[in-house]
């Protein structure tokens, strides 16, 4: 950019933080970028180049689909020369998933891309969502030797910002939504925002890549006791099937019982990808650690260590859609690609 002012993208996609009450019937509204300009005038304060890009017809989070995610890259791709950072309104059930599904779809970002919402809406008084983007917007724009300070897809919500695929939603009902396991924030907002600069990705010098072929033909397996050799099968054997992530126990641990060791076995040897992630919120796949996951290594499952199961999801539907080789595949899902990994 040549500005003198840096420019903020704002794009909403839909979510609580956007819909604005009417004063009179008291009735939620869509987003409206000149009525969230008289709801939160602190924007007018910046000195920043705000401009936004809103959804035709705006979603719930609940409805998110790869489809959106694709949207999202290409308006990230088009815009990306004529901004210095990318702001996305979006509702926070899903937020995790889309912040994953972008930073693998986002190859070699050198620029903010910052997710945030509310749990209230911006029109309502005791609304969270007016912090929550004031500084979104803030670190999206901020730049240290007239270089952005953070260069990756993050979410920030309640004085916090997060590695996006680090993060998963665990609380419904307070303002402090997300939490981020395996993988320290990357920032804190108080009086000033302190920035965990060890912690941050390191702003890549190569030109920006964005994939949008993604492949969602995955499935989940969630371990429980007393899981049914019915389900099982009917799961693995799923037409068209080409990966299945399965939820282990503790460190990577499953039944090895011979039906299940076997189910996973004949759909390895097909060709399907089994991804083993832990149903723990903290700690890693250890696959080896102990004998109940020692055969699942054996036969060619896949660990997926510390990831987040959001990431998981996203990682192998960015994976599967570059239709490599099942070798390429596996290293690939092994490998620590965009700070999903702490590898």
């Amino acid at each position: 950019m040549t500005n003198s002012k840096p420019s903020v993208l704002l794009i909403y996609t839909g979510g609580t933080i956007g819909m604005m009450q009417d004063a009179r019937t008291g009735e939620l509204k869509p987003f409206n970028f000149k009525a969230l300009t008289k709801q939160v005038p602190e924007l007018e304060k910046f000195d920043i180049k705000l401009s936004s890009i809103s959804f035709k017809n705006p979603i719930d989070s609940s409805n998110m689909h790869p489809r959106v995610w694709m949207e999202l890259a290409t308006i990230i791709k088009d815009n990306y020369q004529q901004h210095d950072g990318f702001v996305i309104l979006h509702g926070s059930d899903t937020m995790s998933y889309t912040a994953s599904a972008l930073s693998f779809m986002l190859e070699n970002l050198s620029k903010p891309v910052i997710l945030t919402g509310s749990q209230l809406p911006i029109g309502i008084i005791r609304t969270d969502g007016k912090e929550n983007l004031i500084t979104a917007i803030e670190i999206a724009s901020a730049q240290k030797n007239k270089k952005p300070i953070v260069s990756e897809v993050c979410i920030y919500f309640e004085y916090k910002l997060y590695r996006g695929n680090r993060t998963y939603k665990y609380n419904s009902a307070h303002f402090d939504a997300f939490k981020s396991p395996n993988y320290p924030a990357l920032a804190e907002a108080g009086v000033d925002i302190n920035y965990n600069n060890t912690a941050l990705l390191k702003t890549s010098k190569k030109t920006l890549l964005v994939h949008t072929n993604l492949d969602n033909d995955i499935a989940v397996l969630k371990l429980f006791p007393g899981l049914s050799k019915k389900i099982t099968l009917a799961i693995l054997n799923t037409s068209g099937i080409k990966a299945v992530i399965i939820e282990t126990f503790g460190a990577g641990n499953a039944s090895t019982e011979e039906w299940f060791i076997s189910a996973l076995k004949q759909a390895i040897e097909k060709g399907i990808i089994i991804y083993n992630v832990t149903q723990c919120s903290e700690g890693a796949v250890i696959q080896g650690m102990y004998e109940t996951s020692s055969t699942l290594k054996k036969i060619g499952v896949i660990s997926g260590y510390d990831i987040t199961f959001e990431s998981a999801v996203a990682k192998l539907m960015y994976v599967l859609g570059k239709k490599l080789s099942h070798t390429k595949t596996k290293q690939l899902l092994e490998r620590n690609l965009r700070g999903e990994l702490s590898l």
